[in-house]
């Protein structure tokens, strides 16, 4: 696909993400706006950031597949989390999803004042088929 996934020596490892991205050959990208935990009916799914998170995750893979792609194909994220709530409970709910054989996106997490009323966790994403 000409989409190498880099840790260079001298960097932090970590299973959870990758330092950088790069996408050597012209292909399809997808940008997707921020995704709040919400689902199909508008409202919001739930009260603590985990349940949101699991509906963003869901919200992204419908996005991916009707475009012939999967979460695995995602090379950027970016998290906002508002203050004073901890994304412990989001990252859990993307080891639920993640293919483990995939190697992870590289990822900014932003602590913010707010959301839209009720969101807890917004989530955009780059994704390269």
């Amino acid at each position: 696909m000409g989409v190498r996934h880099i840790n260079p020596e001298g960097l932090h490892r970590s299973p959870a993400f990758s330092q950088a991205v790069v996408v050597e050959r012209p292909a399809k990208t997808i940008y997707i706006g921020g995704q709040n935990g919400v689902g199909p009916d508008g409202r919001v799914v739930g009260p603590t950031v985990g349940e949101q998170a699991r509906q963003i995750f869901r919200n992204l893979a419908v996005i991916l597949e009707s475009e012939g792609a999967t979460l695995g194909n995602i090379v950027r994220w970016t998290i906002a989390v508002v203050d004073g709530h901890s994304f412990d409970e989001g990252v859990a709910a993307f080891q639920e999803v993640w293919d483990r054989a995939d190697p992870p996106p590289a990822i900014t997490v932003h602590v913010v004042a707010g959301l839209n009323p009720g969101c807890l966790v917004e989530i955009d994403a780059i994704a390269v088929v």
